[in-house]
C-alpha cells in the first residue's frame, strides 16, 4: 500500500512478519497510521469481537501511493505512535511491509499466503477505504487472496456499498450475521459490519495539528 522509506530506526524484529501458527485466524489492518487514533482501535475492537480473531496485526506501511508524502510523518515515528496507541494485547503492530521491497497491499498479502499457508487471514478495513478500493493496485486479486471485512465509518456507508468495488463483487457478499465464519468461505468473500461509529480520522487529526 505504500512506497518505501528508510526503516533504519526500526528494530529487525519489527521488520519481520510476526509468528503465525496453523489454525489461527488473524485480521490484517493496514495503513499509514498518520497518526494512529481511537478510530483504528474501534475498527480493531469490532473486528476482534465480531470475527472471533486470535490476533489482529496493524501493518504500518512505509507510504501510500494514493496519498501525498509531503506532510507524512516518518515511518519510525508512525510506527512508534501505533505501538503506543494499540492497547489490546491481541493487537500486534508490525512494520514488516517496509522490508518486502513492494509498494502494494496485494504483494504483501501474497507474501503472507505463501509464508503462512496454514493460517487464516482476513483483510480488515474501514468503509472509507472501500470507497476507493477500486483504485488500489491489483484490488481484484486481493479479494482472491483473503476474505475482506469492511467496518462502517461515519458518512461512508452509502458510497462504500454503492461504489465500484462493492458492485463488482456483489455476488461474493456475505451477510454480516455469518461474518464470524468468513475465513472459511470460498473466495472471493467479503462483508460489511455495522457497528457503533467512531468520528475519529487521521485526516481530521492532521488538520487540527496544522492549525495549531
Amino acid at each position: 500500500m505504500g512506497a518505501k522509506q528508510s526503516p533504519e530506526t526500526i528494530s529487525r524484529e519489527n521488520l519481520r512478519a510476526p509468528p503465525a501458527f496453523r489454525g489461527m485466524t488473524i485480521g490484517l489492518l493496514g495503513g499509514t497510521f498518520d497518526p494512529p487514533h481511537g478510530g483504528h482501535m474501534h475498527i480493531s475492537e469490532v473486528a476482534l469481537k465480531r470475527l472471533g480473531l486470535d490476533a489482529l496485526w496493524w501493518l504500518v506501511t512505509p507510504g501510500n501511493p494514493l496519498k501525498t508524502r509531503d506532510d507524512m510523518a516518518a515511518f519510525h515515528e508512525r510506527f512508534a505512535q501505533a505501538r503506543a496507541q494499540a492497547n489490546d494485547p491481541r493487537i500486534e503492530v508490525t512494520g514488516f511491509e517496509a522490508s518486502l521491497g513492494s509498494a502494494y497491499t496485494a504483494e504483501t498479502l501474497k507474501f503472507l499466503k505463501q509464508r503462512y499457508p496454514e493460517t487464516r487471514f482476513i483483510w480488515v478495513m474501514g468503509a472509507d477505504n472501500l470507497v476507493n478500493f477500486h483504485r488500489w493496485e491489483h484490488w481484484r486479486h486481493i479479494l482472491q487472496l483473503f476474505p475482506v471485512v469492511v467496518v462502517d465509518r461515519p458518512g461512508y456507508r452509502f458510497s462504500a456499498l454503492s461504489g465500484p468495488a462493492a458492485r463488482a463483487f456483489a455476488g461474493a457478499y456475505v451477510d454480516e450475521s455469518d461474518a464470524r465464519g468468513i475465513a472459511r468461505f470460498a473466495l472471493p468473500a467479503w462483508t460489511f459490519l455495522t457497528a457503533r461509529l467512531s468520528e475519529l480520522s487521521s485526516t481530521q487529526l492532521r488538520a487540527r495539528k496544522q492549525k495549531r
